[in-house]
């Protein structure tokens, strides 16, 4: 899937309306091949990601765990640690 969606449950501050935004354009370019769409697809392509981020939306409002949430900081920080750890190596070939 898509490396820059990024899971947005159970942090907290919550996700915010934009991280639910962001996440869905990201998922709707994925599956239309669209970084940006054309005119006369417009339309479509924003219909889908506000239909994804509604469902996105319910989604994460239904779901229920019971995992202390997660802290966005030290989250980040640990995908620094790992993006370090994965490409110190240099080019491979």
């Amino acid at each position: 899937m898509c490396r820059n969606i990024k899971t947005l449950f159970n942090f907290e501050p919550p996700a915010s309306e934009l991280e639910i935004r962001d996440a869905s354009l990201q998922f709707v370019r994925k599956l239309s091949g669209f970084n940006v769409p054309s005119k006369a697809n417009e339309a479509a392509f924003d219909r889908a990601v506000a239909e994804v981020a509604e469902s996105a939306r319910r989604l994460i409002q239904s779901l229920v765990t019971n995992a202390e949430p997660k802290n966005r900081e030290v989250e980040a920080m640990k995908a620094r640690e790992r993006s370090a750890q994965r490409f110190a190596g240099g080019p491979r070939g």
